[in-house]
């Protein structure tokens, strides 16, 4: 008797490369893995990354983009899509030009900068992010530097935030998470679709090492849609566990090190 295994779910990361492995391509990856997922990958650039910060970053040609898109959905297909650096007009519009034909969630992650301040889009891209990208969201997922980077909303409480959201979703995504990891107290995140509002809380935790964050959070939500969770709930599990991921998180280098994605395993 052949016994089949359930076919896995399949979701794509087309994001940058993170060659200290915390974030980027590698988060994802190792995100998926944890929460019982295929993942497989889009590059769209390459950095030179450690704790320290960004030394360099190179865009991949957007033609290799494409290719590596159409390789895996026209063979494999997917159930999820998640976006992180995509940091020119040009890779901004090829990827939402493909992202309108798949039919699939989309996670559009819009890096602006990285943990340690360093800047992951082109200024020029900016106007490509707000009018092709978040309109092929399922859920954009901007934390508050984002916010003011892409609507210019500066938030202060939590009334800056709905209007924060408010902001985000007149670029079109179905869905608006607001993340207030940068205010004080409590972690807050606001979930929007307009009408819907999921205020998320989690206890402000002692640990500085929490490089990949977005990232992992991103693609913990791309993993949720894939197995077939509704938003809501595909976020909330997507933030339980980031939550155990920044507990977990653990010095590597000299600077700032990852959280730990792999923690349910430990």
């Amino acid at each position: 008797m052949i016994l089949r295994t359930p076919r896995i779910p399949r979701v794509l990361t087309v994001a940058g490369s993170d060659s200290g492995g915390g974030a980027g391509i590698q988060a994802d990856l190792k995100t998926m893995l944890a929460l019982g997922v295929h993942g497989m990958s889009v590059l769209t650039a390459v950095t030179a990354q450690n704790s320290l910060g960004v030394q360099g970053a190179w865009d991949l040609p957007v033609e290799a983009v494409r290719a590596q898109y159409r390789a895996v959905v026209d063979d494999i297909g997917l159930q999820a899509v998640k976006t992180g650096m995509l940091s020119s007009a040009a890779l901004v519009e090829a990827v939402a030009e493909l992202l309108a034909g798949t039919g699939a969630p989309v996670v559009v992650d819009p890096v602006g900068v990285s943990k340690h301040g360093d800047p992951l889009l082109a200024a020029e891209a900016l106007d490509s992010v707000r009018s092709k990208l978040l309109p092929t969201a399922t859920v954009a997922t901007p934390n508050l530097d984002e916010v003011a980077q892409l609507t210019g909303v500066q938030v202060e409480d939590e009334d800056g935030m709905r209007r924060a959201a408010d902001a985000i979703l007149e670029f079109g995504p179905r869905w608006a998470l607001i993340k207030g990891g940068h205010f004080p107290g409590d972690a807050l995140d606001l979930l929007s679709d307009g009408t819907e509002e999921h205020w998320l809380r989690s206890p402000r935790l002692d640990n500085r090492h929490t490089h990949g964050t977005g990232c992992t959070l991103a693609s913990a939500m791309a993993s949720g849609l894939a197995k077939g969770l509704a938003v809501p709930e595909a976020v909330r599990a997507a933030k339980e566990y980031v939550t155990g991921a920044i507990a977990a998180g653990f010095a590597l280098g000299a600077g700032i090190g990852p959280v730990d994605h792999g923690w349910r395993l430990r």
